[in-house]
């Protein structure tokens, strides 16, 4: 009974840090605050009334897979949030089935919190970016719209996928996932904003009397 305290009171923890500590610090979502610590709670609580089952492990994963289901159909969810959220429910069944190894339940649930913050960190892979973009001409050859994108954005395109050309309307639907450089960019002259309306304009003669 007491290791299963023990475990009971690291997932609270470890959600708590993970929710409170990385997740909303970073992405400001509060909704998604409100599912991880509901879909954790409510995992530990079937998962420890199932845990003397003989079935509880067949149960746990079995519950882990239809409230995934559930969840994700419905709402549309960004990658790194699905990720928050699998994990969310990875803690509530280490806490609530990992009773028979305490120590290695408790390096688990520290795993998961190190690897969420780690690989979400915003100094990782920072220059990448992916967009969903829609071009007002029409492209059908890749390589000049590669170039197009590339001047457009001052980035290095690294994938390019096409997914509507309109013909009609001259616009191409584009999904891009580009880098930007390292090295600091020059502004050409047709981007440095308008200019004065006297700019350029030479100052008039004065009038003597």
């Amino acid at each position: 009974m007491p290791s299963s305290l023990v475990l009971y009171a690291a997932d609270l923890l470890a959600i708590g840090l993970l929710t409170f500590g990385v997740y909303f610090p970073r992405h400001r979502r509060r909704d998604l605050v409100v599912a991880y610590l509901g879909v954790n709670v409510g995992v530990l609580a079937v998962s420890v009334a199932l845990a003397d089952s003989a079935v509880g492990a067949g149960l746990g994963l079995g519950l882990f897979g239809v409230l995934s289901i559930i969840r994700l159909r419905s709402t549309e969810l960004d990658q790194h949030e699905v990720a928050y959220y699998f994990s969310a429910l990875a803690l509530g069944l280490l806490g609530g089935l990992g009773a028979g190894d305490v120590p290695v339940t408790l390096a688990l649930m520290a795993v998961i919190v190190a690897v969420l913050y780690a690989s979400g960190h915003p100094r990782l892979l920072r220059r990448y970016r992916q967009q969903v973009m829609v071009l007002d001409s029409a492209f059908t050859d890749e390589q000049r719209l590669t170039a197009h994108l590339e001047g457009l954005l001052g980035a290095r395109v690294h994938q390019v996928t096409v997914q509507r050309v309109d013909l009609v309307n001259d616009t191409t639907w584009v999904d891009v996932r580009f880098e930007f450089d390292r090295r600091p960019r020059t502004t050409s002259p047709d981007a440095e904003g308008p200019r004065d309306a006297f700019d350029g304009l030479s100052a008039p003669a004065p009038v003597r009397a």
